[in-house]
C-alpha cells in the first residue's frame, strides 16, 4: 500500500534519495532587506566632507527651490562646490555659469562652526556677485531641542 506524502513523495518508496536542493527564499528576503536599507541610506552618505555644523532650534530648509547646489566651507576655510575643492576664482566662474543657466538656483551653504568668519563671508560674496541671491544656511538641530508642538505650555 502506497500513501502520498506532503510533498508528493510516496511513503512506501524508502530507496529514493532525499531532496538535496537549497531553499533560497530566506536568502532572497535578506538581500531585499539589505537593498532597501542601502537605498534609504545612500543619500545620507552623499557628502564626504566631515563638518561640525552650527546648531540651532529654528526650522530650516525650503521645499520650494527647484534646483540647489551644495557649497561647503571646511574648518580650514577651503571652499568646495559639489564636493570638489575650488579656489575663489574657480568658484566665481562656476557659480557665474550656474547663475547664467538658472538664476533661481539656491545655494545651500554648509560651513563648519570653526571655519574662519572671513572665509565664509568671502564665499558668500562670490556667490552673490555671481548672481545667486538665494542662499540657505544648513545647520543641525540639537539633540536636546524639543519640537515646538511638544512643549508643555502648548496644551
Amino acid at each position: 500500500r502506497m500513501k502520498a506524502g506532503g510533498f508528493g513523495r510516496l511513503e512506501g518508496a524508502r530507496d529514493a534519495e532525499p531532496m538535496s536542493q537549497i531553499n533560497i527564499t530566506p536568502l532572497v528576503d535578506v538581500m531585499l532587506v539589505l537593498l532597501v536599507i542601502f537605498i534609504l541610506t545612500a543619500p545620507l552618505l552623499a557628502s564626504s566632507i566631515k563638518l561640525d555644523l552650527p546648531r540651532t532650534d529654528a526650522a530650516t530648509g525650503s521645499a520650494e527651490a527647484a534646483r540647489s547646489i551644495s557649497l561647503v566651507v571646511d574648518p580650514a576655510g577651503q571652499a568646495y562646490l559639489e564636493d570638489r575643492p575650488l579656489s575663489l576664482a574657480e568658484l566665481a566662474e562656476r557659480l557665474a555659469r550656474t547663475a547664467a543657466q538658472d538664476p533661481g538656483t539656491e545655494v545651500q551653504l554648509r560651513a563648519d562652526a570653526s571655519a574662519p568668519y572671513g572665509k565664509v563671508i568671502a564665499v558668500l560674496g562670490v556667490a552673490q556677485k555671481a548672481g545667486l541671491t538665494r542662499i540657505g544656511f544648513v545647520t543641525e538641530v540639537p539633540a536636546d531641542a524639543a519640537p515646538a508642538a511638544a512643549s508643555p505650555g502648548s496644551r
